[in-house]
């Protein structure tokens, strides 16, 4: 089933998940799956990592578990910079096989000493060769509230956008962000582009001080002052910083909710109870 339809309908809440560690079994993230089950998410998706097939049989198991065995409509994650053609094909096809027709296309993070693949520079391109070869695919995308860190500027990214949903994107899930406004502007930007597909807002709980630190210098994505300040006021107190990042990451949803957003995209890390805690505070006004 396609996921477009969904937009039209309501307020779409779905969720990410990564699969377990090479080490571990795919059972074993079954428990969180069922904490996440109970919130009853329009869709979870998997992610894959940048280097393409070294997460490959995990994201397929843990999206034919989303699919198959909880019967919630999975997501995988396909990143195309470190991927050939037959490779995207084989991944599509082993997705197919297991009911799986929705999918999310990135060029992936670039690796450092690694010579990508060479079949697919950027996403419109991956986009582009699903849409082609595998038209049976719903295929969404992500965006860039803050601007993409390899953009050269707004207008340069926005363009970059476009040809991506020309190329045939469904919807786009954006980064994660901390300020409102940036996506309210960004939206505006979308708008004056003519891209006219559902956008979701990813919305990410950054409930320890390591973790935003790791966050923020991976994506580039700036911190406000109000969660500057929350930082600085309850970095040593592990309960309360977990508490206070819960309750900023409502605040979002809230506030994103009653100004109209297509959906709500919660980043989990895999941490169920803060996923459901989010959920059981904000699903009254996503219902609504």
């Amino acid at each position: 089933m396609s996921l477009t339809a969904l937009f039209k309908q309501k307020t779409v809440f779905s969720l990410e998940v990564f699969p377990p560690k090479k080490t571990s079994p795919t059972a074993a993230i079954l428990p969180t799956l069922e904490q996440l089950q109970s919130i009853n998410p329009d869709f979870i998706s998997v992610t894959l990592g940048a280097g393409g097939t070294d997460h490959y049989n995990g994201t397929v198991s843990v999206a034919d578990l989303i699919q198959n065995q909880l019967h919630i409509p999975a997501v995988a994650h396909v990143p195309g910079l470190y991927q050939t053609k037959q490779q995207v094909l084989d991944l599509l096809d082993k997705l197919s096989s297991i009911n799986i027709e929705n999918v999310l296309a990135l060029r992936g993070d670039r690796i450092p000493d690694k010579q990508p693949a060479g079949d697919f520079n950027h996403a419109n391109e991956l986009v582009a060769f699903i849409k082609q070869n595998r038209p049976n695919f719903s295929i969404a995308s992500a965006c860039y509230p803050n601007c993409h860190t390899e953009a050269v500027d707004f207008v340069d990214d926005i363009g970059n956008l476009k040809r991506k949903v020309d190329a045939g994107v469904d919807h786009l899930i954006t980064q994660l962000f901390f300020d409102n406004q940036a996506f309210y502007d960004f939206k505006e930007k979308t708008e004056i582009a003519g891209i006219n597909v559902p956008i979701e807002a990813g919305i990410m709980p950054c409930t320890n001080r390591n973790q935003i630190a790791r966050i923020t210098q991976i994506s580039g994505v700036p911190l406000p002052k109000k969660f500057r300040a929350i930082m600085d006021r309850y970095q040593d107190n592990k309960e309360a910083m977990r508490d206070a990042g819960i309750a900023f990451a409502v605040d979002q949803i809230i506030d994103l909710v009653s100004q109209g957003v297509d959906g709500i995209h919660l980043y989990s890390m895999n941490h169920a109870g803060i996923a459901r805690q989010i959920w059981e505070e904000t699903h009254s006004v996503i219902e609504a």
